[in-house]
């Protein structure tokens, strides 16, 4: 269970892909971090040691929303993320301390009318501290932790949103809960990426909340179980003179379902998840009609994670 917990790392790197959206910063995709990548962390700390996972994520899906009401745009997205995370033992008020580093790579690609293609290195991810408390033995953990993105990745445009990258800060806290006993595992994992402003335009995108659920069941080496995802923008965007003031005031929401199966062998485990979106909404729009889109779809993520 530890070992599937390292999986979880993607958490801070994966990126989905949408363009021509006016719910936030026209080329950003509205997050950093897609809904669902979280689905296999876990609020319970590894033994000491030296974790590498491999991810790889792909969605496939069409932009709905008032800018367009046909979904007619399709919008398909391939990431590969590999990452190290390092678990020296230590406590702290205590609780055990994690430290990890992510680095994601992207293809993405929007069809007709927008035909778009974009692809390169997706912005760094950075956890300098987690701490995960073991609450005795209720089969409870907490665990709570804070993770920044740095904007090293492909950034390319007129307002640096051609490529993967993104000119700007992101800073993530996070919090976990889960109760694991008696061979289940049942998680919730809530974050908020707090965005600065875009050093090309100074716009500032508003804050994301995401919530990810899981609930999965071991059976020998087996884990399967349901889950489930919510992603959606909380606080208002920031304009500047690039975009002469105008302003995206409105929101979009996403829930997503799906399921969750795992195997371990000796050191190593691999996961796989996949999940629709089954209610995506957005609004907003500067002036004018509502132009405001959103990705609606699916997602199919895979891992291979292992201890050094």
């Amino acid at each position: 269970m530890s070992v599937k917990k390292i999986s979880a790392c993607v958490l801070f790197a994966l990126a989905a892909f949408s363009d021509g959206a006016f719910a936030y910063e026209h080329g950003y995709p509205g997050w950093s971090i897609p809904s669902g990548a979280v689905l296999t962390m876990s609020a319970a700390s590894p033994p000491p040691g030296f974790y590498s996972f491999n991810e790889i994520y792909t969605a496939q899906g069409h932009r709905y929303g008032p800018g367009d009401p046909s979904g007619s745009t399709p919008l398909h997205v391939a990431t590969a993320v590999t990452g190290i995370l390092w678990s020296p033992g230590w406590t702290f008020l205590g609780g055990r301390y994690e430290a990890l580093i992510v680095q994601p790579f992207m293809m993405a690609d929007a069809g007709a009318p927008l035909n778009q293609q974009s692809s390169g290195i997706h912005n760094t991810l950075i956890a300098p501290a987690q701490i995960s408390w073991k609450l005795g033995d209720t089969g409870f953990h907490v665990k709570a932790g804070f993770a920044v993105t740095v904007p090293d990745g492909t950034i390319t445009g007129t307002n640096g949103l051609a490529g993967p990258g993104a000119p700007w800060w992101i800073f993530q806290p996070l919090l976990s809960v889960s109760y694991i006993k008696y061979g289940w595992n049942v998680t919730g994992n809530f974050s908020v990426e707090v965005n600065t402003p875009n050093t090309e335009t100074h716009y500032r995108t508003g804050d994301i909340l995401h919530a990810d659920f899981a609930a999965t069941k071991t059976l020998g080496n087996w884990s399967i179980g349901p889950v489930a995802s919510y992603i959606g923008q909380v606080s208002n965007d920031t304009s500047s003179a690039f975009y002469h003031n105008a302003i995206n005031v409105d929101r979009y929401n996403i829930f997503a379902v799906g399921a969750l199966v795992g195997y371990k062998f000796g050191p190593a485990s691999v996961n796989l998840w996949a999940m629709k979106d089954i209610s995506a909404s957005a609004s907003g729009g500067p002036t004018g009609p509502d132009k405001a889109t959103i990705p609606k779809g699916y997602k199919v993520f895979a891992n291979l994670t292992f201890r050094f």
